[in-house]
C-alpha cells in the first residue's frame, strides 16, 4: 500500500493511477490528485448527463427524446434529471379525455334512451338518433383514440402484439360493424337483425375509448410518483459555490469549481462538491447519504459529500471531487440503472406476454364465431359484444407493469435509506441469503485505531502519552495520528521536538525534551496473541511503556449483528488481522466464525468452500483485498466508505458503510420480490377469470355476459391497481 501525497489516502501501487516527477514515482486515489501532483491545471468534470428514455417494459428499449415503445406501445419512462417531470403524454391524454367526454357522453345516453324511454328499443330507435351516435362517436373513435389505433398499428407492422393492438381490434370491430350496419345493411343475415334492423354499438366503441383514456391518465399521473425518489435526490443538488480565492469569496456557477478549490460553505447551505473541511466545525445532516436522521459532527480533517446539508457552524472546505466523480452524482445514477435493470421474474412475464395477445385473438375470433353460429338473436350483436369484451378484458398492461413498477419504487425506497441494490437481477439471490461474509476492519470496525491501553515503565502513563504523542505529531501514520488524538483528548498539551526522523518499517524518533524518544510496533512474536496493535515507546534507549492501540467496533455493529440473527443469517467474520484481536472482536460482537490472518487469496477460498457446501453467501467489505471475494460471492455487498474498487465488484453499496444497511438490504429485496408477485399474481389471476366471462362462458348457465364497456373500465383499474401496489413500497419499513 502507498499513502496518496496530495489527499494522504492509501492506494494499492497495482491499481492506482502513477506518475512520475523529479525521478519520483508516486501513487494516487484519483485523476484530480495525479494533475495536482503534476502542476497540471484541473480537469473540469461536468455531471454526466443521465437524461436516457427507456421502456420499463421491454429489456433494451432505449431513446435519447421521449415517445413510445416499438414493442409494447408504452409511454418511454425518462431516468434522467426530468425524470417523472415531463408531463406531455399526460397533457396530451387529458385532453383527448376531455374531448372524448364532450362527444362520447351524448351517445352514451343516446344508446341508453331506449332503456328510459317506453317504446324504444336498442338498435330500433330513430334513425336520427344512430346518425347523431356515428356522427359523434367518430371524433371520439379516430381522434381521441388515435395513439391507441397508432401503436396498435406499429404492433403489427414490428410483430410485437401488445396490449393496444387488442384495444385497437376490439374498438375498431365494434366502430367498423356499426358503420357497416348503417351504410350496407343488407350485407347481413336476417339472423343478425333485431326487428328488422342491424343493431350498431357506436357507444361501446366510444365509451371504451374514453374508459382507457381515463385508465392512461390515471396510470400516468400514478407512474409518475415512482420517480419520487430520483426527483428527491437531484433536488438536493446545489447550483453555486462559495469560492475563496485570494482572500476573497465570490458565488460562482458549480461547473466553475475544480479540485483543489477552497470552498465556504455557510450554515443552512447545502456541500456542493466532496471535500475535506480545513477550518471550523459544524453538524451534518446527511440523511441524504444514510437514510439516518442523526447529524453527524464535522471538524476540520473531516470529508464531507456533495448534497448533504451544512446544519450550524460555517467552515472552508477543500474541494476533491466534483462533477460526475462525487458521490452525490454516482448515487444518481446508480439508483437510475437500477431502476432500468430487470429482475429475472420478469422473465415469466416476458413469455407469457410472447404468447398471450395471439392466443386472446384467437378466443375472441373463437367466441364470435360460437356466438354468430348458436347464440340467440340478435347473433351480430351477441358475437360482437362478447369477441370485444374478450379483446379489452385482456389488455396484458398490468401483466407487463408488475415487475417495472415494483423495481422503480423499491430501487427508490432503498436510495432514500442509504441502499443502493446496483441491479434489479441481485434482489432474488439477495432475499435468499443464508450465510454472511464481513470483513472486520472498515466493516464491523470504525477502520481507524484507537487508544485502548497505555502501561508505563518507570514514567507515569500522562508522561509516557505525552512524550510520544510530541514525536508522533510530526508522523502522518494512522497509528501515530490515533495517539496524537488520544492525547489531545486527554488534554494533555504537545511539547517541541527535534531531530524528528521516520524511519521506514520501524517508526519514528526525536528529541523531546532532552530525551532521546523513539516509538514503533513490537514485533516480539511472543507477543502475537495480544489483541490490538502494541507499540514501544523508548525513553534514551530505555523501555518507556508501551501503548495499545485498537480498531474499535462500530457503535451499532452488536445491534446489527443481532438483527441478522434473528433474520436467520449465519455470520462469519474474515480478516487478515492477528488471531487473538479477531477472536477478541467476534467475541464482543456475537458472530458465529472467525476465520483471521488470511490473505485476500485466502478470503476468496473462504467464500468458494461455502458456496460448495451449498450456502448462499453474501460478502460484505470495503477494501481493495476484499474485492476478489465480493464478486466470488452470489452477493457482494460493499461499504460506501470504501474503496471504488470494492463497489465495482459489489451488486449493493451501503452509502453509510453500517452493518445495520445489510438488514435493510434484505428486507428491502423481500419486499419488492413480494411485491412482485403479487402484482403478477392478480394480473395473472384477473386475465384467467375474465377471458371466460368476457367470452360467454358463464351466459348458457347464469345468463351473465361482460358489457365492452365494463371490460374496458376493468381493464384501466388493473393497471393503475398494480402500480398502486407497487408505490405502496415507498411507505415500506425497512
Amino acid at each position: 500500500m502507498k499513502e496518496d501525497p496530495i489527499c494522504g489516502m492509501l492506494v494499492d501501487e497495482r491499481s492506482a493511477i502513477s506518475a512520475e516527477r523529479d525521478g519520483e514515482n508516486a501513487y494516487f486515489c484519483c485523476e484530480a490528485c495525479r494533475r495536482k501532483f503534476l502542476g497540471l491545471a484541473p480537469e473540469p468534470r461536468p455531471v454526466k448527463s443521465t437524461a436516457a428514455w427507456f421502456c420499463p417494459m421491454c429489456e433494451g428499449v432505449e431513446s435519447d427524446k421521449p415517445g413510445t415503445c416499438p414493442k409494447c406501445g408504452m409511454a418511454l419512462e425518462s431516468s434522467g434529471a426530468d425524470a417523472g417531470e415531463d408531463s406531455t403524454e399526460l397533457d396530451d391524454m387529458s385532453r383527448r379525455l376531455r374531448i372524448g367526454l364532450i362527444f362520447g357522453l351524448p351517445v352514451f345516453l343516446l344508446a341508453m334512451a331506449p332503456m328510459v324511454i317506453p317504446g324504444l328499443s336498442h338498435g330500433t330507435a330513430h334513425p336520427l338518433s344512430r346518425w347523431l351516435e356515428l356522427i359523434l362517436s367518430t371524433p371520439v373513435v379516430f381522434w381521441c383514440g388515435y395513439p391507441f389505433f397508432h401503436r396498435a398499428w406499429q404492433s403489427l407492422k414490428t410483430r410485437s402484439l401488445n396490449m393496444f393492438t387488442l384495444i385497437g381490434l376490439g374498438t375498431g370491430a365494434a366502430y367498423g360493424a356499426s358503420l357497416l350496419a348503417m351504410l350496407l345493411p343488407g350485407v347481413f343475415p336476417s339472423s343478425f337483425r333485431h326487428h328488422g334492423e342491424v343493431p350498431v354499438y357506436f357507444e361501446a366503441a366510444s365509451t371504451i375509448i374514453v374508459l382507457v383514456l381515463l385508465g392512461q391518465v390515471m396510470e400516468l399521473r400514478s407512474r409518475r410518483k415512482t420517480g419520487v425518489a430520483i426527483r428527491a435526490l437531484l433536488q438536493l443538488a446545489p447550483t453555486t459555490a462559495f469560492l475563496v480565492k485570494n482572500g476573497e469569496e465570490r458565488e460562482v456557477p458549480l461547473a466553475e469549481v475544480h479540485p483543489g478549490d477552497t470552498l465556504r460553505v455557510r450554515p443552512g447551505g447545502k456541500i456542493p462538491v466532496d471535500g475535506i473541511i480545513l477550518e471550523g466545525r459544524s453538524t451534518l445532516d446527511v440523511s441524504m447519504l444514510t437514510g439516518e436522521s442523526d447529524p453527524a459532527e464535522a471538524t476540520a480533517g473531516s470529508t464531507v459529500a456533495a448534497g448533504t446539508i451544512n446544519l450550524t457552524g460555517s467552515f472552508l472546505m477543500e474541494t476533491r471531487k466534483v462533477g460526475a466523480d462525487t458521490l452525490y452524482a454516482r448515487i444518481i445514477q446508480l439508483v437510475t440503472e437500477a431502476q432500468r435493470s430487470r429482475a429475472p421474474i420478469q422473465q415469466l412475464a416476458d413469455r407469457a406476454a410472447a404468447v398471450f395477445v395471439p392466443v386472446v385473438v384467437a378466443a375472441a375470433l373463437l367466441s364470435f364465431a360460437l356466438w354468430a353460429w348458436l347464440g340467440p338473436e340478435p347473433r351480430l350483436a351477441f358475437a360482437l359484444i362478447n369477441a370485444v369484451s374478450v379483446l379489452i378484458v385482456a389488455c396484458p398492461c398490468a401483466l407487463g407493469l408488475a415487475t417495472p413498477m415494483a423495481v422503480m419504487v423499491g430501487m427508490g425506497r432503498g436510495a432514500r435509506a442509504g441502499v443502493l441494490i446496483r441491479d434489479a437481477a441481485i434482489l432474488e439471490p439477495l432475499r435468499k441469503i443464508d450465510t454472511l461474509v464481513v470483513d472486520k476492519t472498515g466493516t464491523l470496525t470504525e477502520g481507524k485505531p484507537t487508544v485502548v491501553k497505555i502501561e508505563p515503565d518507570r514514567l507515569t502513563g500522562q508522561e509516557l502519552l505525552r512524550m510520544a504523542a510530541a514525536v508522533e505529531a510530526h508522523s502522518e501514520h494512522p497509528l501515530g495520528k490515533a495517539i496524537v488524538d488520544h492525547a489531545r483528548q486527554q488534554g494533555i498539551e504537545l511539547v517541541p521536538v527535534s531531530d524528528f526522523e521516520s524511519v521506514a518499517g520501524t517508526g519514528v524518533l526525536g528529541k523531546v525534551e532532552g530525551h532521546q524518544i523513539s516509538v514503533g510496533k513490537l514485533t516480539d512474536s511472543s507477543l502475537s496473541d495480544q489483541a490490538g496493535t502494541r507499540v514501544l515507546v523508548t525513553v534514551d534507549g530505555a523501555p518507556g511503556g508501551i501503548i495499545t492501540l485498537l480498531d474499535q467496533p462500530r457503535a451499532s455493529a452488536r445491534v446489527a449483528v443481532a438483527a441478522l440473527h434473528q433474520m436467520g443469517l449465519r455470520i462469519i467474520m474474515l480478516t487478515g488481522d492477528n488471531r487473538k484481536t479477531a477472536e477478541a472482536m467476534g467475541k464482543t460482537l456475537g458472530l458465529d466464525d472467525i476465520r483471521a490472518e488470511l490473505s485476500p487469496a485466502g478470503k476468496q477460498e473462504v467464500i468458494r468452500s461455502l458456496k460448495a457446501q451449498g450456502h448462499r453467501v453474501a460478502m460484505a467489505g470495503d477494501g481493495i483485498n476484499d474485492a476478489p471475494a465480493l464478486a466470488l460471492a452470489d452477493v457482494g455487498i460493499a461499504m460506501g466508505t470504501g474503496t471504488d474498487v470494492a463497489m465495482e465488484n459489489a451488486g449493493v453499496i451501503l452509502i453509510k458503510g453500517d452493518l445495520q444497511g445489510i438488514a435493510r438490504a434484505i428486507r428491502l429485496s423481500r419486499a419488492i420480490t413480494t411485491n412482485i408477485r403479487q402484482n403478477l399474481f392478480w394480473a395473472f389471476a384477473y386475465n384467467l377469470a375474465g377471458i371466460p366471462i368476457a367470452a360467454g362462458l358463464l351466459y348458457p348457465a347464469f345468463g351473465l355476459l361482460m358489457n365492452p364497456m365494463l371490460a374496458a373500465l376493468a381493464m384501466s383499474f388493473s393497471s393503475v391497481s398494480v402500480i398502486a401496489n407497487a408505490l405502496r413500497l415507498n411507505n415500506h419499513e425497512i
